[in-house]
């Protein structure tokens, strides 16, 4: 397994924007799939965002246009840029990863749906949004 640790969350307001970055500590792990996921209370956990090992991406619809996903293996780093948040946005956010994964497979199942095809997973980072 992969080790990932997120960090970038805080709070802001309605409108504002955050960047979330994941470490990951693996060379190996340049090549996996790799997705940003969210949890708020009482809720089941969503995706938010895929990339693949050759960047190309795929996002859940609750985000498309506002947040976007990229990544720099030379860094070992993946990162969420998060525009115009909104107080529904509030969230515990992980980062994911997974081996010999296809992103045709994660958008078949849908992105928000996809947190059981990932194996490895962050602690986590709080993002607040206030109105």
């Amino acid at each position: 397994q992969v080790i990932l640790v997120e960090s970038g969350g805080g709070s802001v307001q309605s409108g504002g924007s955050l960047r979330l970055s994941c470490t990951f500590s693996r060379l190996s792990a340049s090549r996996y799939c790799m997705g940003w996921f969210r949890q708020a209370p009482g809720k089941e956990r969503e995706g938010v965002a895929v990339i693949d090992n050759v960047g190309f991406e795929s996002y859940a619809d609750s985000v498309k246009g506002r947040f976007t996903i990229s990544r720099d293996n030379a860094k070992f780093t993946m990162y969420l840029q998060m525009n115009s948040l909104k107080p529904e946005d509030t969230a515990m956010y992980y980062c994911a990863a997974q081996p010999q994964l296809r992103l045709t497979a994660v958008q078949a199942r849908g992105v928000a749906s996809s947190k059981d095809l990932f194996g490895s997973w962050g602690q986590g980072t709080q993002v607040t949004v206030s109105s």
